[in-house]
């Protein structure tokens, strides 16, 4: 997609929130091209606005969290993950509470909701991060590293749970992909923590009926799972989200091993650093009439680097 986009009208929604376990409205309007993405807590004074950028990252424990001047919001990677999956430029989102819903513990809600509403062209193009160069870092088993080429992630995660053990998915960002692929894929926990957090006041709000809960030997919900290798492409989700807080669709082949949502955020603030690694790139007239096919995906768009 070429222009940068918004919505076409106002959404309404609402949910419960993953932690407080209270209820949660939300309304996002359409905004103007270069705006980006914002959010407003509409249930505090003044209805102060975070912007979803990296550098307003003030915690990254079991989610991430936004502040600017003393406002907070919490849980908002999974909105995150849609708007930049479904090509969502500009949007005001308000929110009443200090969390995000976590619908059913996925971004397929929010995808729903978004496609139904739809979505319209702005008179601005898109711009991109094109990556020139390799970049990479490296925490004790954890690493993160994107290289120039065809827009993809490569995702690895491993625990030491039966269902689990070592999970690697690959998703190629082509038109339709992030709705298939990825946005059904629900957050997952482990019993013995879910019972730790809501004994300490978290996760009030969590139930089988937004994640996937597994005990020592199995999953605890009926349904069962979405996908053999859901719990890598909720990490795959994730990563998408935070990815986000660039502002910009990034053009480039990433891996990650044994990822967070801290490991995410500190290789954006290290990528920003690189500049000789990257640029900004918006497409000319001439390139947008010679794309490749991949190149058209509504996630990261671009030409081959």
């Amino acid at each position: 997609m070429f222009w940068q986009k918004t919505l076409a009208r106002p959404l309404k929604f609402a949910g419960i929130g993953l932690h407080g376990g209270r209820p949660v409205a939300v309304t996002i309007h359409p905004a103007q091209a270069n705006q980006g993405l914002r959010f407003v807590r509409a249930d505090l004074p003044g209805r102060p606005q975070i912007l979803a950028h990296y550098s307003r990252v003030v915690d990254t424990t079991r989610a991430t969290t936004l502040g600017e001047n003393g406002c907070t919001l919490s849980t908002v990677e999974h909105l995150l993950a849609t708007c930049r999956g479904l090509g969502v430029d500009n949007a005001l989102i308000q929110v009443e509470g200090p969390e995000l819903p976590i619908m059913d513990g996925s971004a397929a809600p929010f995808a729903r909701l978004l496609t139904e509403t739809g979505l319209r062209s702005l008179p601005w193009p898109r711009a991109h991060v094109l990556i020139r160069r390799p970049v990479e870092l490296r925490e004790g088993d954890q690493w993160i590293r994107i290289v120039p080429g065809e827009p993809s992630i490569t995702y690895t995660i491993d625990f030491p749970h039966p269902l689990i053990r070592r999970q690697r998915y690959t998703i190629h960002l082509k038109p339709g992909s992030f709705r298939r692929e990825i946005a059904p894929a629900r957050t997952f926990g482990f019993l013995k923590e879910v019972q730790y957090l809501q004994t300490n006041g978290l996760a009030l709000g969590g139930s089988l009926e937004n994640a996937v809960v597994l005990d020592d030997t199995g999953v605890l919900n009926p349904e069962g799972l979405r996908f053999p290798e859901e719990c890598v492409r909720h990490k795959i989700l994730d990563a998408i989200g935070d990815l986000a807080l660039l502002g910009m669709p990034l053009v480039g082949r990433l891996e990650v091993g044994r990822g967070s949502h801290a490991l995410h955020l500190r290789f954006m603030e290290l990528l920003m650093s690189r500049e000789d690694a990257w640029r900004i790139w918006v497409p000319s007239s001439r390139e947008r009439a010679v794309r490749s096919p991949w190149s058209q995906a509504p996630l990261w768009e671009g030409v081959p680097a």
